[in-house]
């Protein structure tokens, strides 16, 4: 006989409920186990930032980029300050981004994922034209102002061949790998000199005070490199090794030259010092990173003993170059000169 009783009903309803908490946490289980991601408890995967590779901490990790640009500058002659430009070459946007004006770039003549990460969401939500932009991409812009360096001519007469641009003024950057020349140039198109002037002073005083607050001529600093093709001793040329020049930082006697060196059996031992800052460019360069780490060879040296190496970011301390570029260097510096891998 069927017992509809009260009490029946409510311990087939606790059953019920129990078996379906039973199945989702075995859903989620497989699921977890299927893909290897941490979930909460509804099944959503949990985002998580990677802090160490081959147990060495990375300096800064999960740095916010959304932080990377400087407040905005003011032109000389605010009645007469351009706010469209576009731009030919990924490699100006740092001055931008230093100068606090990132909303006035309305386009880059560049393939899609050709602006720098380092750069934030402002400038890499910047549309992309590719080499060949339209007529309706460039309209769309509306330029005022056309920025160019003398390896993007081509990509100036691209523009000029949609038949859109009209006499729209185009300024060319020099400076070439000298990206305080870079920085002054845009700075003087968009007439911010003046400005200009202010951020290389505050920037320049305050590498100074770190480099004397950490003491920094007293820690010999090895750079090392890992690419896909070799390892690399980091040489006093190039853009972080001149920066941690500027701040006071020593090298090992055998990284005192501008080039880099590659690495070998020979001079494997060339790599240590008090610190070492390792970077990786690409999958394949840290794949070669993590070999080498993880060896016992590299293990021996003094700064891996002393848990005294640390990974940087490859693309802001070697692949760039610009004032922004300069302050997350100085950061990564500042936070990590008198660091261990825990």
């Amino acid at each position: 006989m069927l017992d509809n009783s009260p009490t029946t009903g409510r311990r087939w309803r606790l059953l019920a409920a129990a078996a379906t908490a039973f199945m989702l946490a075995a859903g989620l289980t497989a699921c977890a186990e299927s893909d290897d991601e941490l979930r909460t408890p509804d099944g959503s995967i949990i985002s998580t930032v990677t802090s160490r590779i081959a147990r060495v901490d990375i300096v800064n990790a999960g740095r916010d980029y959304a932080q990377t640009c400087l407040a905005p500058t003011a032109a000389a002659d605010p009645a007469a300050d351009i706010s469209r430009v576009i731009v030919t070459d990924p490699a100006l946007l740092d001055a931008f981004c230093a100068l606090g004006v990132g909303p006035k770039v309305r386009a880059v003549t560049a393939a899609d994922g050709s602006i720098p990460a380092y750069l934030g969401p402002q400038l890499g939500a910047v549309p992309t034209l590719g080499h060949s932009p339209t007529a309706a991409q460039v309209r769309t812009a509306d330029p005022q102002l056309v920025l160019a360096t003398p390896g993007t001519a081509a990509a100036v007469g691209a523009l000029h061949a949609t038949g859109v641009l009209g006499s729209t003024e185009v300024v060319t950057i020099g400076g070439g790998d000298d990206w305080r020349a870079v920085f002054t140039e845009v700075a003087k198109a968009l007439d911010r000199s003046a400005a200009a002037t202010e951020r290389l002073a505050e920037f320049d005083a305050e590498a100074a005070r770190i480099g004397r607050v950490m003491d920094a001529p007293h820690s010999q600093v090895s750079l090392v490199r890992f690419t896909p093709d070799a390892e690399l001793i980091e040489g006093t040329g190039g853009f972080a090794p001149a920066l941690l020049t500027q701040i006071g930082v020593a090298r090992p006697a055998a990284q005192r030259t501008p080039e880099p060196t590659v690495v070998t059996d020979a001079n494997f031992t060339a790599a240590d010092g008090d610190l070492i800052y390792v970077s990786a460019q690409g999958q394949r360069g840290l794949d070669r990173g993590v070999e080498v780490l993880e060896s016992d060879r590299w293990q021996e040296m003094g700064a891996p003993s002393w848990s005294r190496v640390l990974w940087v970011d490859d693309a802001v301390w070697y692949q760039t170059s610009g004032l922004a570029a300069a302050w997350l260097v100085l950061n990564d510096v500042k936070s990590s000169l008198n660091s261990t891998s825990s």
